[in-house]
C-alpha cells in the first residue's frame, strides 16, 4: 500500500515533453538546468567617451554575439545601472572557473569599465532556445 500512494504523489508525465529537445537543451528531468549567473557592476576605470569607449562596447557586443553562437551564453542584457549595476550574463556551465574565462575575454571586463559577480544558477533549460528566437522577433541585426 505504501508503493502505491508513493506512485500517487508523483507528478504525471508531461504530454508535450519532447525528449529530443529536452536533451539538445541540457535539460535535467524537471526541464531545468544549471547555470552560472553574472553580474555586471561598474568597475573601477571608466574609459572616457570617444574612440575608444566606442571601440571598447563595439567588441563588448562583439564578443556577446560570439559567445552566444558558441552556446556558450543562454542570456544577456543590461540593467538600468542603479548602485552600478550595469547587466548580467547566463551562461550555459555550471562552471564558475569555465564562465570567468568567458568573461576574461570581454573588452569592458579587461579594460576595468566593469567587474563581474559569480553566483550558481539552476533555471529552466529553455533558455538555451532565446538566442535563435530572439533573431526571428529582431527587426535590427544584432
Amino acid at each position: 500500500m505504501a508503493a502505491s500512494n508513493a506512485r500517487a504523489a508523483d507528478p504525471p508525465a508531461n504530454p508535450r515533453y519532447d525528449a529530443e529537445l529536452a536533451t539538445s537543451v541540457g535539460a535535467d528531468e524537471r526541464g531545468m538546468r544549471r547555470y552560472v549567473l553574472v553580474v555586471l557592476k561598474t568597475g573601477p576605470t571608466r574609459v572616457p567617451a570617444g574612440p575608444e569607449r566606442d571601440e571598447m562596447f563595439k567588441g563588448h557586443f562583439a564578443n556577446i554575439k560570439r559567445l552566444a553562437g558558441e552556446g556558450k551564453l543562454a542570456l544577456a542584457g543590461p540593467f538600468d545601472g542603479a548602485e552600478g549595476w550595469r547587466g548580467m550574463f547566463i551562461f550555459a556551465t555550471p562552471n564558475v572557473d569555465e564562465a570567468k574565462a568567458w568573461v576574461g575575454t570581454d573588452p569592458v571586463v579587461m579594460k576595468g569599465e566593469m567587474v563581474a559577480e559569480y553566483h550558481p544558477y539552476y533555471g529552466s533549460a529553455a533558455l538555451m532556445l532565446v538566442n535563435a528566437a530572439h533573431e526571428k522577433v529582431s527587426k535590427q541585426a544584432f
